[in-house]
């Protein structure tokens, strides 16, 4: 599977590549254009099995209960995929380990990659994200959409981060849930509040724009909405 990502980083398009026999798995919804001979199967988890389970932990997670399943016939094909919100993607290629996603920013991977539920604790309640985020694991290309520009901030010790500002993590770093500044009263006086602290050796990869502040702003609990 081969990536192109045009017209970064304001209003990313992805053109996925695919020769046959290969698949590309993707969030309902994603998908902008395909050529003609392109196979397309909807499930609820793998292309050959359902998994029911796993498509309401997605869910909770902030992504769709469904996925499609695209793989050309008859020679090599392609399909463009495009975000919700305009912004940056970014991919990454998962060698035999585990990448933690925020909720609404996975876009899509190779078969060979487990999409499941990453249990972040009740401190990630308390920074007023979900508790829940996508645990992408195994081999294979995975691609990622944020809200705004992405860039990676390489952690070597200890960083702080908003947390509607982050994509994805390296499951090498923990984390825990601390004021902004000084005192609970500056963090909160200044709209910063909780953030999240990273410890150990690792990569976060950030949002320059945060989706809930957006909807806030618009409208009073107004949050962006998956198929």
């Amino acid at each position: 599977m081969e990536i192109d990502l045009i017209h970064r980083p304001g209003n990313t398009a992805a053109k996925v590549k695919l020769n046959p026999g290969e698949t590309c798995t993707a969030e309902s919804g994603a998908m902008i254009a395909m050529s003609g001979n392109m196979d397309v199967t909807t499930t609820t988890h793998k292309k050959k099995s359902g998994g029911l389970l796993k498509a309401i932990k997605r869910m909770v997670a902030g992504e769709s209960l469904f996925l499609n399943h695209f793989e050309p016939k008859s020679g090599p094909g392609e399909v463009w995929l495009g975000a919700t919100l305009a912004g940056d993607m970014m991919t990454y290629d998962l060698d035999n380990e585990s990448l933690i996603v925020q909720g609404g920013s996975f876009m899509a991977c190779e078969e060979g990659v487990e999409i499941d539920l990453g249990w972040q604790g009740f401190k990630s309640l308390l920074s007023g994200e979900s508790v829940f985020w996508v645990n992408l694991k195994g081999r294979g290309k995975v691609l990622l959409n944020s809200f705004g520009a992405i860039y990676p901030v390489e952690v070597d010790g200890e960083y702080i981060v908003d947390s509607g500002h982050i994509v994805a993590f390296n499951e090498t770093l923990n984390f825990t849930i601390t004021k902004a500044g000084k005192s609970w009263m500056h963090s909160f006086l200044g709209g910063e509040g909780l953030v999240c602290k990273f410890q150990g050796k690792g990569t976060v990869w950030c949002q320059s724009h945060n989706p809930s502040s957006f909807g806030w702003t618009l409208s009073p609990g107004l949050k962006p909405r998956k198929a």
